[in-house]
């Protein structure tokens, strides 16, 4: 089963745009944000009324994430590329106000200044255009690229993307091998590339949606490999995992 950030990132813009996509091989819809799923051919009650799986998986969105603008928007900037002044901008020409009132909202400027971010917005949409249009020529050549020169997706909510995060699928296939015998890990690698292969490893043990106890997390991280509490601890840090402060309650974030 694909992961939530393994679907979102190969999804269309369409299926982007309405939150949830179909996926043949499950025969489900499956929403973008959350990763939950609903069966093709199943009857999903909703409040008072019974759905097919194309509008329950609709209504959960509405009902459990808003709207898909507000999720977008609030992705991790190196994934929208756009300002803090400008995420406030899009905010506001998305509930419907003018120029003259965005300004106003903004505590100063013009109506000319707001137009202006406006313009740069719209070059900037047509320069995704471009290069979607490119990407998609590059994927589409008569010579494939070979499975193992793909790189490795890497989870949706990571804090530190930089180096570390280039991998190709060969490479984290040589890594595993060295490092995990017998379905464990004998000791964290020192590199921190290595030591995210581990932690995807591991992280392929919890349930996405499913609220663990610090027990829970421990006792799994443990079928793995024995220091428990570092690797908890990054896998905090790195964004694989979320928790309530008190530490009752931990949970696999969107993936």
């Amino acid at each position: 089963m694909d992961s939530v950030a393994e679907l979102f990132w190969s999804a269309s813009i369409e299926n982007i745009t309405n939150g949830y996509r179909y996926v043949d091989s499950e025969e489900s819809y499956v929403c973008l944000v959350c990763g939950k799923r609903f069966t093709e051919g199943m009857i999903y009650p909703q409040d008072t009324q019974l759905m097919d799986a194309k509008r329950a998986v609709k209504t959960h969105i509405a009902d459990a994430h808003g709207s898909v603008f507000e999720f977008l928007l609030h992705l991790n900037k190196r994934y929208t590329g756009i300002s803090e002044t400008q995420k406030e901008i899009f905010t506001y020409l998305f509930q419907g106000l003018s120029d003259k009132e965005i300004a106003k909202k903004l505590g100063g400027g013009s109506p000319s200044t707001i137009r202006n971010h406006r313009f740069k917005m719209r070059e900037k949409e047509k320069q995704a255009k471009v290069f979607l249009a490119m990407m998609q020529l590059l994927e589409s050549r008569e010579v494939p690229l070979k499975s193992s020169d793909e790189l490795v997706m890497f989870h949706r909510e990571a804090t530190m993307v930089d180096d570390r995060y280039m991998m190709t699928q060969a490479e984290r296939d040589k890594i595993r091998l060295i490092y995990i015998k017998d379905g464990k890990v004998k000791a964290l690698p020192s590199k921190e590339k290595k030591k995210i292969v581990i932690f995807q490893y591991v992280m392929e043990k919890f349930e996405s949606g499913r609220i663990y106890s610090e027990k829970e997390v421990n006792q799994i991280i443990q079928e793995v490999i024995d220091d428990y509490v570092t690797v908890r601890r990054y896998l905090i840090e790195y964004g694989f995992m979320d928790r309530k402060k008190d530490g009752s309650e931990y949970w696999v974030k969107d993936q």
